[in-house]
C-alpha cells in the first residue's frame, strides 16, 4: 500500500474539511484559474495531473461544463449525490475487496486505467490494492456503479461502528472526509472529537443526497 494520488489534493484538504463545520468563519476565496473572488458555495475542478481540487468561478466553470473542454487536463466535478438504498454489499463481498478499514471510496482513475480504492486515515488517503474480480462482482450486483464519471465521482462506503451506508458522491466530498480525519485524528482510535465530526459529515451528506432505490420490472 502507498500514500496514493489522492494526497495530491493536500493543498485543499484543510479548507475542504473546514467547510464541514457549521461554526466556521469564511475567508474570501478566489477562483484558482482567474483569481476572481468567488462565494463560499462554488464548483470545483479536478486537475488530473496531480488530482488537486481547484475552486472555480461561474464563468470558468462554464468553460469546463463539457468533458472535452479541459483538454484532458481539467475536469469539472459534478454535484450528484445519491444515497444508495438496497445496495448489494454483504460482509463477504466487502472482505473480498480487501479494504483494511471500515471506510473507503472507489473511483475510476484515468491515469491508472482502472478502478482504484482509497481509505482515509490519520496520514491522509491511502491506496488499497483493489481486487479486480471482486470489484467486477460488486458492479454486476449494482449496475448503477457503471454510471460513475471517471476521476470525479466515487462510491463512498461507510461501515464504521456498525454502519452499512453507501453513496455516489463528487470526489471532493471524499477529499473533504480525508481532510477532516487527518486534521482531527488523535491517538490510536481517533478520539471523541473526530468521530463526532465524522458523524456530522455523514449526516450533512445525507441531507444533501437524493435517495436512490433500484427500480425492478413488474
Amino acid at each position: 500500500m502507498s500514500a496514493g494520488a489522492a494526497n495530491g489534493a493536500g493543498t485543499r484538504l484543510g479548507r475542504l474539511a473546514q467547510r464541514a463545520r457549521a461554526d466556521r468563519t469564511e475567508a474570501q476565496e478566489k477562483c484558482d484559474l482567474c483569481g476572481e473572488p468567488i462565494p463560499a458555495e462554488h464548483r470545483h475542478l479536478l486537475d488530473l495531473s496531480n488530482r488537486e481540487v481547484m475552486c472555480t468561478c461561474q464563468p470558468c466553470r462554464i468553460l469546463f461544463d463539457r468533458q472535452a473542454a479541459g483538454g484532458g487536463h481539467f475536469r469539472l466535478i459534478p454535484e450528484r449525490r445519491l444515497r444508495l438504498s438496497e445496495f448489494e454489499l454483504p460482509d463477504a463481498a466487502w472482505e473480498e475487496l480487501r479494504i483494511p478499514v471500515d471506510m473507503a471510496f472507489f473511483f475510476h482513475s484515468t491515469a491508472a486505467q482502472r478502478m482504484v480504492a482509497f481509505y482515509p486515515g490519520p496520514m491522509g488517503a491511502t491506496e488499497s490494492l483493489l481486487e479486480l474480480e471482486a470489484w467486477k462482482s460488486l458492479a454486476r450486483a449494482n449496475p448503477l456503479l457503471g454510471s460513475l464519471e471517471p476521476d470525479v465521482e466515487a462510491l463512498l462506503v461507510n461501515r464504521a461502528r456498525g454502519a452499512r451506508d453507501q453513496w455516489i458522491v463528487p470526489i471532493d466530498d471524499c477529499y473533504q472526509l480525508v481532510g477532516l480525519i487527518r486534521l482531527r485524528w488523535r491517538g490510536l482510535t481517533g478520539g471523541k472529537e473526530v468521530w463526532e465530526e465524522i458523524g456530522h459529515f455523514f449526516a450533512a451528506l445525507d441531507q444533501r443526497s437524493t435517495e436512490h432505490a433500484p427500480q425492478f420490472a413488474t
